[in-house]
């Protein structure tokens, strides 16, 4: 309920300084859990992306330890399901937890560029959401952040959109060839990415 709660409040407020747009939220039903796999251009990026979604079963949210240090997003971070990870040091022990709950039909927000951009241009991606997702036989689903203008302010605009879900099996992910596949899983949804972009760029 308090989970609820601050969403609620949440929504309210940001959307006073920003409009938040969403696109896309339909491909977010579905049967089972999946890894949220959005690009990453701003720290308020998280908090775009759970308001733009706003309901549903809470979703769990990797970030870097970093955003935790001031003490009023550390507090707001944990209470909607974001929790840290230092950056360098693995923890299997939350991985296992991460992927448990996926598998119990929640969502999971990674980021794979694993930090921000500072041009706005799509960065090297990280593994950490495709082993999630194949741990876990999660789909994947990319979402692009849009911010008018190429950067975030106040009183501006950011649109969330959702591209449909990459079928986990249809990535082959594992076994002979791992290597390969994962490049190749991870050329594909800076496919994906790109041609969100490409659809919306009226938002731009």
């Amino acid at each position: 309920m308090f989970y609820y709660i601050i969403i609620c409040l949440a929504w309210i407020i940001f959307h006073i300084p920003f409009r938040i747009r969403t696109v896309g939220r339909e491909n977010l039903i579905t049967d089972r859990g999946f890894v949220l796999c959005p690009n990453h251009l701003s720290a308020l990026d998280p908090v775009f992306v759970v308001l733009s979604r706003f309901w549903g079963k809470p979703m769990w949210v990797m970030a870097k330890e970093e955003l935790f240090r001031n003490p009023f997003f550390a507090w707001f971070f944990r209470n909607v399901g974001v929790f840290p990870v230092e950056r360098g040091k693995g923890d299997k022990g939350l991985l296992n937890d991460a992927i448990a709950s996926v598998q119990s039909g929640r969502g999971m927000l990674i980021f794979p560029e694993g930090t921000r951009s500072k041009t706005g241009e799509l960065q090297k991606l990280k593994s950490g959401a495709f082993v999630v997702a194949e741990a876990a036989h999660a789909d994947i689903i990319p979402c692009r952040i849009i911010y008018k203008g190429g950067k975030m302010h106040l009183f501006g605009t950011v649109t969330v959109v959702y591209g449909k879900p990459i079928s986990i099996e249809s990535l082959g992910l594992g076994g002979e060839h791992a290597a390969s596949k994962l490049r190749e899983a991870k050329a594909l949804l800076i496919e994906r990415y790109e041609q969100l972009l490409a659809e919306n760029l009226r938002y731009v």
